[in-house]
């Protein structure tokens, strides 16, 4: 059961999660794909972490101007009008936007406010994006280039 907010455990800025880009990255609370294995577990457990609302999120793209040139959500997409209000505002702020989601398929609605997804869940046997084998799928969607050399 889904406590209603949209929840985070880390927020960070990373340089390796979007090839050529510097993000500020949020890990999302309440994951349901529950993937075996997943080095974030932990994160899994519905009504856990911090809030994450536009007011702060906006702050935080403020505090970050010039410094950031991505916003970048792992996991978030089992609440999607919250994650494309947070798109919409980082796009209004000039910032690129991801998404890693451990599905397949993610939705249109989120799809048409991203600039890089992630697909698939992680599978031991097969890797993630540093693996020729992986399953996993890293897309710049404005060119539709499949990006997973640049993480091997």
């Amino acid at each position: 059961m889904r406590d209603g907010l949209f929840r985070y455990c880390s927020e960070e800025v990373v340089f390796q999660e979007v090839p050529g880009e510097v993000s500020l990255a949020y890990t999302m609370t309440g994951c349901p794909v529950g993937c075996k294995g997943c080095h974030s577990a932990d994160t899994w457990a519905v009504g856990t972490g911090l809030e994450l609302t536009l007011d702060y999120l906006a702050q935080q793209l403020e505090r970050y101007r010039g410094y950031i040139t991505c916003l970048a959500f792992m996991g978030g997409e089992w609440r999607p009008g919250m994650l494309i209000a947070m798109l919409k505002l980082a796009q209004q702020e000039g910032v690129k936007t991801c998404l890693y989601s451990g599905y397949e398929e993610v939705d249109l609605a989120i799809r048409k406010h991203l600039d890089y997804l992630k697909t698939g869940p992680w599978k031991k046997a097969l890797g993630g994006l540093d693996s020729p084998r992986t399953n996993q799928r890293f897309y710049d969607l404005r060119s539709e280039t499949l990006l997973n050399v640049k993480f091997q």
